[in-house]
């Protein structure tokens, strides 16, 4: 069933396996997929000789296997045949369950998944398409690794669509605990922390063994782990200083990006290849890197700058760069927030093919928006463009594109009022002519929020601010506050786009440097 090629590569890979591991599977005789997970799972197994597979016998429509090291549980379940995206799901969760993974949290996360309490039984319904699936995958995977209390088990939707529309899933990752909806869509491993820590509350902040909270001091501090805060942390280190980068993910929004097409001298990249290139870059130099941290408050008073991150760490510097970008903007309307993950969504990509042959909204008429319509218009019945403005402000290229397809109609001036639906899902959007105020409902099955992005400058409330909350700089990146720096799409630079946030991180760091040489700082 696996590719000899790809049998090789796995093989290469689990070369230096130390435990023993076991695929337990549970399977019905009834499931005409019970063959190909047997088969699947044994040239799986056939890559090392630390790996075996024991075949169970179970009722109804059971399809799953889990993976035991050394005879115990790991807490890790797939229910599917794990291939597509989800194939590095099952690679990692045995090198990881080996220690040997490179996506395992530092110590200071792994305190804080340890300290989570209760007996936490997690399911994440995927789509082996879905590119965002695998992330939330492989996270919680690893808190399972990490904390016995945990279990987690990923269910392929497509072959449990009973489940999937018992429990009204419409997007993807979608995470459960207890029968009860945690997270949908895109997450972070500090994220979906977060989530856990509310609904099943810790022990207490992360501290040393003496109980004090951990605090680490350097040079320069960079929150934000984008093209700015990459550029920064590098430009900083460059000049021999004590570096640290602070950031919830490394790569920042730029991982949610498809294609990029005019990052000069590179003619086509993705965002996560971009973000793969920019963690290769920053471990070129010894540049600590702090991820799934999310910034709880600030004390930019005195020389010593200070920030402190959820979990209680604490981290100073004379010089703190600002680089935390823009995150997706919401409608910020009655339902929406209620139907998220239940008809309205984000991501095209990940979620389009649960609106195969329905008819759906788009909610923007800038380049996302409209490429977004573009490519919903494949296998959506019927796209609908709702664009704010007076005209779409999306690149000609596009409009005329879109305009071309028999089943996108595009209204403008037009206000997005309300989402409606019956409870279990979205039905409707209520809508606004801004030019002649009437209200109409619009039918749907599904509305995908593409309205841009806003700065994530919240934590920082000392700092001044434009009327739309972007942290307001000079031209070498200075903010009103000395020794504060911001670059970026967080700041009040124009134009976001990948290569002006690089030169602009780069900036703010020559800035703090000649700031340091002159004493300013």
């Amino acid at each position: 069933m696996l590719e000899t090629s790809i049998l090789q590569q796995v093989t290469e890979i689990f070369r230096n396996l130390e435990a023993d591991y076991t695929f337990r599977i549970s399977q019905s005789p009834l499931r005409e997929e019970s063959s190909q997970l047997i088969e699947f799972l044994n040239d799986f197994a056939s890559t090392s000789p630390h790996l075996k597979v024991e075949i169970h016998e179970a009722d109804g429509d059971t399809l799953a296997f889990t993976l035991l090291k050394n005879g115990e549980e790991t807490g890790i379940t797939f229910r599917g045949i794990p291939n597509g995206h989800e194939f590095t799901s099952l690679l990692l969760a045995v090198l990881n369950a080996d220690g040997k993974g490179k996506n395992l949290p530092d110590e200071g996360v792994a305190r804080r998944v340890r300290a989570l309490k209760g007996d936490i039984r997690l399911q994440t319904y995927v789509s082996l398409t879905c590119t965002n699936c695998p992330d939330v995958v492989q996270t919680l995977n690893i808190f399972a690794l990490l904390n016995p209390n945990i279990r987690h088990e990923m269910v392929d939707g497509a072959l449990f669509q009973n489940e999937v529309d018992k429990l009204g899933v419409q997007a993807v990752p979608a995470v459960f605990a207890e029968g009860k909806m945690l997270h949908v869509g895109r997450g972070s491993l500090g994220e979906l922390l977060e989530k856990l820590e509310v609904a099943y509350p810790s022990s207490g902040e992360t501290e040393n063994e003496d109980h004090t909270p951990i605090h680490r001091t350097f040079d320069v501090v960079v929150l934000g782990g984008g093209p700015a805060g990459a550029s920064a942390a590098i430009y900083s280190a460059r000049k021999g200083l004590k570096v640290a980068m602070v950031a919830e993910r490394i790569g920042g929004q730029v991982k949610e990006t498809v294609g990029i097409e005019n990052l000069i001298s590179v003619p086509y990249t993705t965002g996560s290849q971009l973000a793969d290139n920019l963690r290769t870059h920053l471990t070129h130099y010894p540049i600590e890197l702090f991820e799934n941290r999310r910034i709880e408050s600030t004390d930019f008073q005195g020389k010593e700058k200070q920030v402190t991150v959820k979990g209680g760490e604490v981290f100073s510097a004379p010089a703190v760069i600002i680089a935390t970008g823009a995150g997706w903007r919401r409608l910020n309307v009655e339902g929406e927030a209620e139907y998220i993950g239940r008809g309205v969504a984000f991501c095209p990509h990940c979620d389009g093919p649960f609106y195969a042959g329905k008819e759906v909204a788009v909610v923007g008429g800038g380049n996302s928006g409209i490429e977004a319509a573009i490519d919903l218009a494949g296998i959506c019945k019927k796209v609908t463009v709702i664009e704010f403005m007076d005209s779409l402000k999306a690149d000609q290229v596009l409009q005329d594109k879109a305009k071309s397809l028999p089943n996108v109609e595009i209204f403008t001036s037009t206000q997005t009022m309300k989402v409606m639906g019956n409870g279990d899902k979205v039905t409707a959007l209520q809508l606004k002519n801004r030019q002649t105020e009437e209200l109409h409902e619009l039918p749907l099955d599904g509305v995908f929020v593409q309205i841009g992005l806003s700065a994530n400058s919240q934590p920082f409330a000392e700092l001044e601010k434009t009327r739309i909350g972007e942290i307001v700089i000079d031209a070498h990146c200075r903010t009103n506050l000395p020794g504060v720096y911001a670059a970026g799409d967080v700041s009040s630079v124009p134009y976001k786009q990948i290569i002006i946030a690089m030169g602009e991180g780069a900036k703010a760091a020559l800035t703090a440097f000649d700031d340091r040489v002159r004493g300013v700082i």
